[in-house]
């Protein structure tokens, strides 16, 4: 569906946000884009070492896009058994969230939505933070 006076899609009562982004394909951009700024953040790259990310990248769209109300589910570990090796630290985890608000922005997300994405992962960071 799409906005008249924008030429935008319209969100719809039963457009979940993941289908209002864009899908798989937004998602894993996203993704892509996320993980260059992680990676390339000093503080951050040490998690990473000896990871592999084309893995890393598969979960991450699959957690990202069940939280945004994509049909395929998530099917890997949980939060707390992913990262309770890694001692992440709060500081680690902002900086973490600043790059992914960063991504979405360079996506195109407009601030209320990212807005929404975070309040949707921010739950996360007991299981996440360890530290």
């Amino acid at each position: 569906m799409t906005d008249t006076t924008s030429g935008t899609p319209a969100a719809t009562s039963t457009t979940s946000l993941f289908e209002q982004l864009g899908g798989e394909p937004a998602v894993a951009a996203v993704v892509d884009v996320f993980y260059d700024k992680v990676l390339s953040d000093p503080d951050l790259a040490p998690y990473f070492a000896g990871v592999d990310l084309d893995r890393l990248k598969q979960h991450q769209r699959r957690f990202i896009g069940q939280a945004l109300g994509a049909t395929r589910p998530y099917s890997g570990r949980s939060m707390r058994k992913a990262h309770e090796h890694l001692a992440i630290t709060d500081a680690a985890f902002g900086r973490v969230v600043e790059h992914l608000a960063a991504s979405l922005a360079q996506a195109g997300v407009d601030e209320p939505t990212i807005g929404t994405i975070a309040e949707a992962l921010l739950p996360l960071k007991p299981e996440i933070v360890t530290a």
